[in-house]
């Protein structure tokens, strides 16, 4: 196929037989890939989280499908899986979403891991995605990072994922509702501290879209007056903070007295400190030893 680029024309290799990953555009639709359009044309069969968004896509783009259009969302991509693979082992499967890159927190793992299993072929036509675009804006420190998908939607799950990340020195990035991404911030600058830094980006690539940074007390305070459009959050890493094996020594010594075991009360004791679980242990072995002995001298 041949596709034409105002000056530039691009001679593209022929699709190949198997599963192909397709990004599809966020928002803007001049995002959209000469390999994504080629497979829209060209694929014998495309499953689609929603059949009616790829043929909008499809019209939108000046493409007209040749192939079987197929649904393929949460609630049946398992039960499609195999009879996809059946179909991939012969001839293209194309597998799109509503936006984006396929599996990052959208349908098609199911079908990757059933391809995988049967030796058929996948390959990723790769394109726009939420989560390298929002860390790219978002103006924080992000050369290392973790993707959580989607908040918890209720608040005490959701303080409890966010003290989980109390210790984390990566930068987060997740997704979140318009309706709860207020409660969240509010949780987060909770949990975390009011004044670690983060970003709120709204309908990323489309005509309204939004980045607003700040502390979280900050962006919780915006959010509080309404968000609105698709949102994708990053919040920075915490600052590493030097903490000293001793002053850990009294918390181990609390959870051992609960019931812990010393190994386990140790690893609690340090996990998100920095500290050496190794030297936690002796110094608690130390401080131990010290009280039998001051005990016995008595």
């Amino acid at each position: 196929m041949t596709a034409h680029l105002g000056a530039l024309t691009l001679k593209l290799d022929p699709l190949p037989r198997g599963i192909v990953l397709a990004a599809t555009p966020l928002g803007n639709i001049g995002d959209a890939s000469a390999r994504l359009l080629q497979a829209l044309a060209q694929a014998d069969v495309i499953a689609a989280e929603d059949t009616r968004r790829v043929r909008a896509l499809a019209q939108a783009l000046g493409v007209e499908i040749s192939g079987k259009v197929v649904s393929n969302f949460d609630h049946n991509e398992q039960e499609r899986a195999q009879g996809l693979v059946d179909a991939a082992r012969t001839g293209t499967v194309v597998v799109v979403t509503d936006a984006g890159m396929p599996i990052v927190s959208d349908p098609g793992l199911s079908l990757v891991r059933a391809a995988a299993e049967a030796g058929v072929p996948v390959t990723c036509f790769p394109g726009p995605s939420a989560v390298p675009t929002a860390l790219a804006l978002s103006g924080l420190g992000v050369g290392h990072f973790i993707f959580d998908g989607f908040a918890p939607r209720k608040s005490g799950q959701r303080k409890a994922w966010l003290e989980s990340l109390r210790g984390q020195r990566r930068a987060v990035v997740f997704f979140e509702s318009p309706h709860r991404v207020a409660a969240t911030l509010a949780d987060a600058a909770e949990v975390l501290g009011p004044q670690r830094r983060a970003a709120v980006c709204r309908e990323l690539t489309k005509t309204y879209e939004e980045i607003a940074r700040g502390s979280l007390e900050e962006l919780a305070a915006w959010a509080a007056n309404g968000v609105r459009g698709e949102v994708t959050v990053v919040i920075e890493g915490g600052a590493e903070e030097a903490v000293e094996v001793a002053d850990l020594v009294a918390r181990v010594e609390h959870l051992v007295a609960q019931g812990l075991r010393a190994k386990e009360a140790c690893k609690q004791a340090a996990a998100g400190t920095g500290a050496s679980v190794r030297e936690l242990y002796d110094a608690y072995l130390a401080a131990r030893d010290e009280v039998r002995d001051a005990a016995h001298d008595k």
